[in-house]
């Protein structure tokens, strides 16, 4: 059982040090998107992508040891939380500790990591819009009628409706 306890408290270790570094990566990412750097942003999903690879290897690898934990107190896995096995370490205060406080730990990366997931999301809603909106004032500059505006030699200048060609009008 020992050695069960170890092997979890060093797989939470591991998923903990890899959701840190997703945090980072994505506040990274928070600045990137500000600066709408597509390239950048492409890279830092890559990199967001493989340590994503890595927690779904230690995530089974957590599952595994759990289930082993479960066979060996005779409880079942499904119902088996984390808290419930930190409040049976009762007798063990030493592996209760370390499990609690990594527990702990994890629970508030996974949090930051969310929140900061959220805040990314707003922000490429928000960019989204920004492009969207551009798009449609390109399309409409380009679909606004023309006027009949006349040069001196009589020939029609083609100039669209609402759209100034940005001369000053010294007549006024």
């Amino acid at each position: 059982m020992a050695s069960l306890m170890e092997n979890l408290i060093e797989v939470l270790g591991q998923e903990s040090e890899e959701y840190e570094g997703l945090l980072a990566l994505s506040q990274k990412k928070m600045r990137i998107i500000a600066s709408a750097n597509l390239e950048d942003l492409q890279r830092i999903t890559d990199d967001e992508q493989e340590v994503v690879g890595r927690l779904n290897r230690l995530e089974k690898r957590r599952i595994e040891v759990t289930a082993d934990i479960a066979n060996v107190l005779n409880k079942d896995v499904e119902t088996m939380k984390l808290t419930n096995l930190i409040e049976m370490l009762s007798a063990r205060p030493a592996e209760q500790a370390q499990l609690a406080a990594i527990h702990d730990r994890l629970s508030s990366v996974v949090r930051e990591v969310q929140r900061t997931n959220e805040q990314n999301k707003e922000l490429l809603e928000e960019a989204l819009e920004l492009v969207s909106f551009e798009m449609n004032m390109l399309q409409a500059y380009k679909a606004a009628p023309e006027t009949a505006n006349y040069t001196r030699s009589a020939y029609n200048s083609g100039a669209q409706m609402g759209v100034d060609s940005g001369g000053f009008d010294a007549k006024q």
